[in-house]
């Protein structure tokens, strides 16, 4: 896909690898919709990301736990870009290691309805708009945790093995459209998600989100006829 004014969204992209996603696609003159809960961050980036080139952004204030706000916000972008041509699933929550029984329900709620049915129902609103490109595609950012069990992670693990699983299925359903699927299974990131689960990491260890930014954007910048629907990166 040429990148020069394709559309594309960003789910979490107030920081961590959502921003860093947003500014290397800036650069390639994308437009781009941010979507986050943050507004006063994702001011921010809105503001680094047209510094860099980019040639449109808007931020979309949205939770994406909810059903109705990932709906009207998908309009909006859909209105003031004329479509969608990149969606790109990056949002999720970490479960601070622990047993299912020492699991708050909130705490699994949470992790469900944004790492799964966020990406479900992000991927649902947006697919009218990508299906009438002549190129579309979906990068769900998943995690290593959505191949490989890992103890202590019953409902993270259990939320990144369905998005596989959801991400192969489109990859099938949509396999005659011009649209294309990838799946991308990331070991731990440089990033402040195990901090908010109060989770003490040695992320100084981890990949940089910048590292992870590059890999989409070489995967976006790919002929139409090659692909790579499952992308796993290790440090």
């Amino acid at each position: 896909m040429h990148l020069h004014k394709k559309v594309v969204v960003i789910t979490d992209a107030s920081d961590g690898i959502g921003k860093a996603i947003a500014l290397r696609l800036a650069r390639d003159g994308m437009r781009i919709a941010l979507v986050a809960r943050n507004q006063e961050r994702l001011q921010e980036v809105e503001v680094a990301c047209k510094s860099l080139g980019a040639d449109m952004v808007r931020f979309y204030k949205c939770d994406l736990s909810q059903r109705s706000q990932m709906k009207s916000t998908v309009e909006n972008i859909v209105a003031d870009f004329s479509g969608i041509d990149v969606l790109i699933n990056n949002a999720g929550v970490w479960q601070k290691l622990a047993q299912l029984d020492e699991i708050e329900d909130d705490v699994i709620d949470e992790i469900i309805d944004t790492n799964l049915k966020g990406v479900i129902y992000m991927t649902k609103y947006a697919l009218p708009s990508l299906r009438m490109q002549d190129e579309g595609i979906i990068l769900n950012i998943s995690s290593k945790s959505g191949v490989v069990a890992q103890d202590g992670q019953a409902a993270y693990t259990a939320s990144k093995y369905g998005v596989r699983g959801f991400t192969e299925v489109l990859n099938k359903d949509l396999a005659d459209t011009s649209i294309r699927v990838g799946g991308i299974y990331q070991a731990g990131t440089n990033t402040a998600m195990f901090a908010k689960a109060d989770q003490d990491f040695p992320v100084n260890t981890f990949s940089e989100p910048s590292d992870l930014a590059d890999v989409v954007a070489t995967m976006l910048s790919l002929p139409q006829k090659i692909w790579l629907h499952d992308v796993r990166v290790e440090k």
